[in-house]
């Protein structure tokens, strides 16, 4: 397993939907994942994500119409307890009266034909050296860290060497910079076995460091797929923008490719090419830079100052601009700082206003 013998499957969702009760949760989900690939689905509470890791997972059966394949064989003809699937949850799932060694060895004692016992033993060694638990085999799982715990919860999903991962919010229970430092094993072990993983979050920083491609879902149904950077650079619609990190969102009119606001102290760079009417434009705040002279700044907008914060290398400068919007800089702490009350411009280069919404968005 250590030498990357378990294989990506691939995974295809034609049309998938979701009712309960008469209500509808999902709707319209297609999506093509190569083998191997780590996608990353991603929206708010409610949005249709981890209903359509519990359909893939088998754990609930999709609405008439809807198809699933994992390596070109139909889902629907394989029950859930035989679909090449490891799961792992986040509130880990493991059995307490067992040992981690009882635990991660579980799967494989009930896999029919069951493998035999050398060959058990030997894959929860692999396993347990996957996840850098090679001392703690004969621990229960309340003597160990949450961190640890989940370890274990990883490595009983991937013991039976499954091409497919699915991982359903597993890092949404531990503290900050041990939720990071699973991050990096995370992207160890996808690397080290090769398996396709399905990842639940929604965490935007926790999508954008681990996967592949991210799935952004909104109200039941898919808002946008692509990779991190076309997904942060690039977003095609303000929910998108706006869930994904932060962002700078101005509604105005265009007119002639011009860009207006019904606001003093606001000039913007021309945007051919884009029809006439209402529109909002973006800017990522790293992107902006804090200006006591517009100067001949292509973007620029008069704020006063409503907050300074010092994060080490970048400033989070927060600023009201003449209609009450506020609007985020970050920007490198080696110059003057800026204080709560100053008069300011937020400047950006033209190569850096994204188009979110046309057509009665103002």
């Amino acid at each position: 397993m250590a030498n990357g013998t378990a294989r990506g499957a691939a995974l295809e969702l034609h049309d998938l939907g979701k009712s309960y009760g008469g209500l509808k949760v999902l709707e319209g989900v297609n999506l093509n994942v190569v083998p191997g690939e780590f996608v990353t689905f991603l929206g708010p509470s409610g949005s249709g994500k981890t209903t359509t890791l519990n359909l893939i997972a088998g754990f609930a059966a999709p609405d008439a119409g809807g198809r699933m394949q994992l390596d070109g064989r139909s889902l629907a003809e394989v029950p859930a307890h035989k679909r090449d699937i490891g799961v792992v949850f986040q509130n880990y799932a493991l059995f307490p009266h067992m040992t981690v060694r009882e635990n991660i060895a579980f799967p494989l004692k009930q896999r029919r034909p069951r493998p035999d016992a050398a060959t058990i033993a030997r894959r929860v060694d692999q396993a347990l050296s996957l996840v850098h638990l090679e001392a703690y085999g004969d621990r229960r799982p309340d003597q160990l860290s949450g961190g640890q715990q989940q370890r274990v919860a990883l490595a009983r999903a991937v013991v039976f060497e499954p091409k497919l991962l699915l991982l359903d919010e597993p890092l949404g229970a531990l503290d900050k910079r041990l939720r990071e430092s699973l991050q990096l094993e995370l992207r160890r072990i996808h690397r080290e076995l090769g398996v396709t993983i399905i990842f639940v979050t929604h965490d935007q920083d926790e999508a954008l460091t681990l996967s592949d491609r991210i799935v952004v879902f909104r109200e039941g149904a898919v808002e946008q797929v692509g990779t991190p950077a076309e997904l942060y650079n690039n977003p095609g619609s303000e929910f998108v923008a706006t869930f994904l990190g932060d962002s700078n969102t101005f509604a105005g009119t265009l007119k002639d490719g011009q860009f207006t606001l019904d606001q003093a102290d606001a000039r913007f760079a021309s945007l051919p090419g884009t029809p006439d009417g209402p529109i909002k434009i973006m800017v990522r705040p790293e992107n902006v830079t804090v200006c006591d002279d517009a100067g001949e700044a292509a973007n620029a907008v008069r704020v006063t100052v409503d907050d300074v914060v010092f994060s080490g290398a970048t400033l989070r400068v927060e600023g009201i601009d003449a209609k009450g919007s506020q609007l985020i800089a970050r920007t490198r702490t080696d110059g003057p700082l800026p204080k709560i009350g100053d008069a300011m411009w937020f400047c950006w280069d033209a190569s850096t206003t994204r188009i979110v919404a046309t057509g009665g968005a103002a």
